[in-house]
């Protein structure tokens, strides 16, 4: 598959907003596991196979083991998420999928147990900013690359 557009090039200041917006949720308090698990899940929610290989790459080059990347698509079943993961990940999944959720009370409490509100924002960012990544890359058909 080859790209529809070079949509980084043609519009490089809304581009740099992403990565601008990446930047910073790295440099939260959250932490890039607990970031890229859930990038991962929305990625693996939305279909986008460019972002699915890039951040499970990312995952097993921070030293996650592969049990808990190629788990992630049933992280409600696999023993290996946190009680702090398992939230975050419950949180992805509901705002990813919003038309259905309406973003259900049930996984903001389980939140608020977890995280302050200043970490419930970013995890949030964090979630929108994966699904406008996806939509990004699945609508311009960004290639997968064969490596990691």
């Amino acid at each position: 598959m080859s790209a529809r557009l070079n949509y980084r090039a043609l519009a490089p200041k809304a581009h740099r907003g992403f990565v601008d917006t990446s930047i910073a949720l790295g440099e939260s308090s959250l932490g890039k596991v607990l970031i890229d698990l859930v990038y991962l899940r929305v990625s693996q929610l939305n279909g986008c196979a460019y972002c699915v290989n890039l951040h499970g790459n990312d995952l097993l080059r921070a030293g996650e083991s592969f049990a808990r990347v190629n788990s992630v698509s049933a992280w409600h079943e696999a023993p290996f998420y946190s009680e702090r993961e398992r939230a975050a990940l419950a949180w992805a999944e509901s705002v990813t999928l919003i038309r259905e959720t309406r973003a259900a009370d049930t996984e903001f409490d389980a939140l608020k147990a977890l995280f302050s509100e200043q970490e419930i924002a970013e995890l949030t960012y964090a979630v929108a900013l994966m699904n406008a990544f996806n939509r990004m890359a699945v609508g311009m058909r960004m290639p997968v690359p064969m490596e990691g």
